[in-house]
């Protein structure tokens, strides 16, 4: 394909097609935090784990004060790296991010990997919205357009309301309205008219 041709998906859902072969991703909705020439990485923002946020931050020796944030279940955000920790978040408004290792998504919201947002959280000066999730999905180049056009994945533009609004089991749901169609009406037949 061209580099003119190229897609770029950051900053949208990857929703998993009905029948998706892949167990791990299986009935997921992945919010794209990059995807450009080298691939793709992002976080599956429907799969919660057991673990909650009051969890996570006992084991990183951090306290997390009461409140809705420790009662968050932790999610699964791919099978790579799974011992390690990403926040997604709103960006900051006007300026960069104060924290160490922050990508800021185009458009978007932003993902921290260093232990200094969650110091931040802790101390109640963090950000306001955040999914925190074990591992990401990536995808090497050209890997995830092909799984794409062998209709493994919808795409479409993210609703961080999605990501941080609507109940964990209404966010496939949701994320498939944004396309204006029912998931009931997604095949499993992979086809061409």
């Amino acid at each position: 394909m061209p580099a003119g041709d190229r897609i770029d998906l950051t900053n949208q859902f990857l929703i998993a097609m009905p029948g998706m072969a892949d167990d791990t991703f299986a009935g997921s909705v992945v919010y794209l935090c990059e995807h450009n020439e080298k691939g793709a990485l992002g976080l599956v923002i429907n799969k919660p784990i057991d673990i909650t946020l009051k969890n996570l931050f006992e084991k990183v020796e951090l306290a997390l004060s009461g409140g809705d944030l420790a009662e968050q279940p932790v999610f699964f955000g791919g099978p790579v790296q799974t011992e390690r920790g990403f926040v997604l978040h709103d960006a900051l408004e006007g300026g960069p991010s104060p924290y160490n290792s922050t990508l800021t998504v185009p458009g978007g919201l932003a993902m921290t990997t260093s232990k200094d947002v969650l110091e931040a959280l802790a101390d109640g000066a963090g950000p306001k919205r955040v999914l925190v999730t074990l591992g990401y999905s990536g995808w090497g180049a050209g890997q995830l357009e092909d799984e794409i056009g062998r209709n493994g994945w919808l795409t479409v533009g993210a609703d961080p309301a999605i990501i941080f609004d609507t109940p964990v089991e209404k966010r496939y749901a949701s994320a498939v309205a944004l396309l204006g169609i029912d998931p009931r009406m997604l095949s499993q037949e992979a086809g061409h008219a």
